[in-house]
């Protein structure tokens, strides 16, 4: 997945979608989402 995704998946994250659906939806593990928000939740997609 490309930054720009991640971002993206967490701005979802961040809109009161659950993070299993998400997970589901774009087939990563919690745990891997749960990483990418604390290494990406600084940055903004452009």
């Amino acid at each position: 997945m490309t930054e720009h995704q991640i971002v993206s998946i967490l701005k979802e994250a961040e809109a009161n979608i659950s993070v299993k659906g998400l997970c589901h939806t774009y087939n990563m593990g919690n745990s891997a989402l749960y990483t990418q928000r604390r290494k990406y939740s600084s940055m903004e997609t452009s």
